[in-house]
């Protein structure tokens, strides 16, 4: 059943993409990535290969990643991708020797990418579990592990109809889950070499905090006061249209507040309509300078790359996608140490439960919602400052799962 649906996906995704080019990039990539590794694979390095499926994953394997390539020099890495959103923007990551997508889990590109790259240890991130590649590997008793991976009641492997596509769970030499539900789920399919030891991500955004670049841009931007108040500033991470209709609205009608947004879609069309939504000036990062935007009220982060050292200048921040499928990164906002928002689709992320949890987070279904709990913050510096101690706490308590798992692994 499972090898019927690759391939009729794969003919979805042939006939998709001749009229979507996210798709297009994603089918050509694919068919060019074996190809592309008997060129530039060194038949006479040891690689270990890290997979992701899009950027969220990366961030969640790049601290093993960094820290095997300090310490292990020995290993080369290939790095490879599902999501063009995760390959388009990383395929120069300096930390890996190779980058490029991961061909389809058929046999075939399973048996002729293994037959190129022949890694001596694999990562797969989080959700991945590609049913092909992991029997191979362990056909072939190559090491495999599950980094920071989650499990659900609700997923195909703990269902009824779903023990045989549960065997790929079989192929993995050690799991290293987030939390004790992951493990005790697991242990009720006789899957026991388990360990809990967090979510690598939390290692990676202190590294980002230790490492944040200054922005002159951003510091021109709040030089400037609004009116007599002092400067407060929203920064607004991977928004999305219904984040975007919540909170523009909101400071629409709050001039006493300076805007960041950094939306997640940064097509022409998206930010021609962001600015629409606004009477305020607005001024597009890659379009000014600190001069110019020292008029500016909002600021429209129209590049990839500077989130991350962009929330350390926010008052508050908002993290996008908690209307649609999911939620961003949240620790990368949470550990500057200010109060995060974020919308209703939070149920399946760990740390959104947290944050509720603690304090530091603030969960928001509509602009009613969003507008109260500005209003707090705004009129209250101590609930302000509390909220925002309080996710950076957190985010420092669930630090270390990248040296626990190296340890396990023996590296």
């Amino acid at each position: 059943m499972y090898h019927i649906a690759i391939y009729l996906y794969l003919i979805c995704v042939a006939v998709a993409g001749i009229f979507n080019k996210k798709v297009r990039k994603m089918w050509r990539g694919e068919r060019k990535a074996v190809e592309m590794l008997k060129s530039k694979v060194d038949p006479n390095a040891r690689y270990v290969w890290f997979h992701a499926a899009s950027l969220g994953e990366f961030e969640q394997g790049r601290p093993i990643m960094e820290r095997l390539r300090k310490e292990h020099p020995e290993y080369k890495i290939l790095l490879t991708f599902f999501s063009p959103s995760g390959y388009e923007v990383r395929k120069n990551y300096e930390g890996a020797d190779i980058v490029c997508y991961l061909p389809l889990d058929t046999i075939r590109n399973a048996r002729r990418f293994l037959r190129a790259v022949r890694p001596e240890i694999a990562f797969f991130i989080k959700y991945e579990f590609w049913y092909n590649y992991l029997h191979i590997l362990k056909h072939r008793g190559i090491p495999v592990y599950s980094v920071s991976s989650i499990f659900r009641p609700d997923q195909i492997f703990f269902r009824w109809y779903g023990w045989e596509y549960g065997r790929v769970l079989k192929c993995f030499t050690h799991f290293f889950v987030q939390n004790e539900i992951s493990k005790e789920l697991l242990s009720t399919i006789n899957i026991n070499n388990v360990t809990i030891t967090g979510d690598t991500r939390f290692d990676r955004v202190l590294h980002i905090k230790e490492q944040a670049k200054q922005l002159p841009i951003i510091e021109s931007f709040l030089s400037s006061k609004v009116g007599s108040a002092p400067v407060r500033c929203f920064v607004a991470g991977s928004s999305w249209q219904p984040d975007e209709d919540i909170f523009m609205k909101y400071f629409e009608q709050h001039p006493e507040w300076k805007l960041i947004i950094a939306p997640h879609v940064i097509d022409k069309d998206h930010l021609r309509r962001i600015t629409a939504m606004t009477k305020r000036r607005v001024a597009r990062y890659t379009q000014t300078d600190e001069t110019g935007v020292r008029d500016a009220d909002i600021l429209i982060i129209d590049c990839f790359g500077l989130l991350s050292s962009i929330y350390r200048y926010g008052t508050v921040a908002y993290v996008g996608g908690g209307f649609g499928d999911g939620i961003h990164n949240l620790p990368e906002a949470a550990v500057w140490s200010i109060p995060v928002f974020f919308g209703p689709h939070n149920a399946n992320f760990q740390e959104a439960q947290a944050l509720k949890a603690c304090g530091g987070g603030m969960e928001i279904a509509s602009y009613d919602d969003f507008s109260s709990l500005m209003s707090r913050l705004a009129d209250s510096d101590g609930e302000l400052k509390r909220r925002g101690t309080l996710a950076g706490e957190y985010v420092v308590s669930q630090a270390g799962a990248t040296d626990r798992i190296l340890r396990s692994v023996g590296l």
